[in-house]
This record gives C-alpha cells, structure tokens and sequence, in this order.
C-alpha cells in the first residue's frame, strides 16, 4: 500500500490551496508568495526574480541547492504558486508547489547529482509570464541547462482519462491512474530512465512531442513551454490536468478531491528520478 502524504507536506497543502490570483484575490497571492519564500528561503539564500509584462509584475523565486558534482549543467525544476480565477487550485497549482517545497527539504539534506535550481513561478495563469521572463533572461545569458522540469497538477486520479486525441486512448488506456511525462525532442531522450526509475513509485506514461508542441496545444499549457520555445530542452510533469480533473478551473478544486497516497507517490518518484540525472 502506497504511504500518504506526510504531515509536513499536508500542511503546505492547506496553506497554499487557497484563492490566490493576480486580479481576483491579490490578498490570497501575497499570503501564498510570503509563505512560498519563507518555506523555501529555510533551505539556502534564496533570489527574488522580479519581471513586468506590460501592466503585469510579479516574483519568481529561485533557490540554487549545491550538488555532488557542481561542474554539470543545472537542473531547474519549477512550478508555479499563482491560482486560477475563481478555483481553490489544490490540484492546480498547490500540488506542484507543495512537491517542490518537499523536494527542496530531501535535496537540502541529501544533495543531488548535479546543481538543481528550484523555481516557484508567479503568474502562470495570466500567461506563463514568470517562466517566459525568466526563459528569456536564461537564453540571453546563454545559460545552459541540462533539463527543465514543470510540476504541473500532480495529484488527481480518475476512473476516467480523455486525451487531445482519440486514438491516444488505445496507446495510454482509459483509466486516469498514471502521471505522465511530456517532453520535447531534445528531452525525449531521457525519458526512458526517467520513466524507469519513476515507474519504480507510481504508473509513468511518457509523451515525446515535436514542434514545441504546436501541433497540440494542449501540452503547452504549463511553465515549460516557454523554455520549448526558447530552445531548452523541458519536461512537463503532470496528471494531465482538464483532461482528467472535473474540477480544473473550479471552487471545487479542493484538498479533499485529491487522492493523497497517489501525490506522495508522485514526489517520491521524482525524488529518486530527478536527483540521480
């Protein structure tokens, strides 16, 4: 039997999912942002990545968690802390913040292979404005990045699964009991081991996508498509969202919608996947 989700995590969850929208509750987005900082700020010297987009502004925090072997390209593993319009916004995005916040706590403790880079994004659901500001400041410094990962919704099971096409259904089945992986071509060839060694935790499903994603919009509805477009390779990580989730986008996106033992599987396969690339 899976374990469930521990106290500590349970307890950002409750702190996190909450209204919390640039226009609809900015009160909501200021309590989220301060907690977010402060969770993450206990684990290393944390940088405040202020960005504007026309009348638009926000925060990006970043916190660069030291590795056994500094020399290799950072790992930047995101997720994002604003909600949606008019939703609590447990599974979207409360479960990615909350998977990254324990991630920081693991890793803080036991460092990783190479240099990891943990972002909590702002502004998501006003257009990926704070991943597009960041991708662009990291292509412009040419920063090089071995991988960028988007926990995006992470929580959610369904004896129900759509998918952007039909015939999908015959290659992933018909039940919403898998976490999927979906990348581009470049980071496509790791999903093999990375599949494998989630796989080890909770049933991975993995998606290559050519083009960005243009092809199918649907996959480009997180953080990591601005890194597509800017030429890194990325990884989106995900229950795959309105596909599955009734509640995306709605007040009932609530804590007690989620299935529990299935998350804390989730963040204990990316524990052991993403440490060891």
């Amino acid at each position: 039997m899976p374990r469930g989700l521990s106290d500590i995590c349970l307890a950002d969850l409750e702190a996190i999912a909450v209204p919390r929208h640039a226009r609809w509750d900015r009160l909501g987005l200021m309590a989220v942002r301060c907690y977010v900082r402060d969770q993450l700020s206990a684990h290393g010297e944390l940088e405040e990545h202020h960005f504007t987009s026309g009348i638009d502004d926000g925060v990006n925090f970043i916190l660069r968690l030291p590795s056994r072997n500094p020399r290799r390209r950072p790992l930047l593993v995101g997720a994002h802390y604003d909600g949606p319009l008019h939703s609590i916004g447990a599974d979207d995005n409360a479960s990615g913040i909350v998977a990254l916040l324990e991630l920081a706590r693991r890793w803080s403790a036991k460092p990783p292979k190479r240099p990891v880079w943990l972002v909590a994004f702002d502004q998501e659901e006003w257009g990926m404005l704070g991943s597009a500001a960041l991708a662009e400041e990291l292509r412009t410094d040419r920063q090089p990045l071995k991988l960028m990962v988007s926990l995006e919704m992470l929580a959610f099971t369904s004896d129900m699964q759509a998918y952007p096409h039909p015939a999908m259904r015959h290659i992933y089945g018909d039940r919403g009991d898998f976490i999927a992986l979906v990348a581009n071509a470049g980071a496509g060839l790791m999903l093999p081991r990375l599949t494998h060694s989630m796989g080890q935790h909770v049933t991975t499903k993995l998606l290559p996508v050519l083009r960005a994603g243009h092809d199918v919009s649907a996959v480009r509805r997180s953080d990591h498509s601005p890194f597509w477009d800017r030429g890194y390779n990325a990884l989106m990580v995900t229950d795959t969202s309105f596909l599955r989730n009734p509640n995306y986008h709605r007040m009932s996106d609530t804590i007690d919608s989620l299935d529990l033992p299935f998350f804390a599987s989730v963040i204990d396969g990316l524990d052991i996947s993403l440490s060891g690339l």
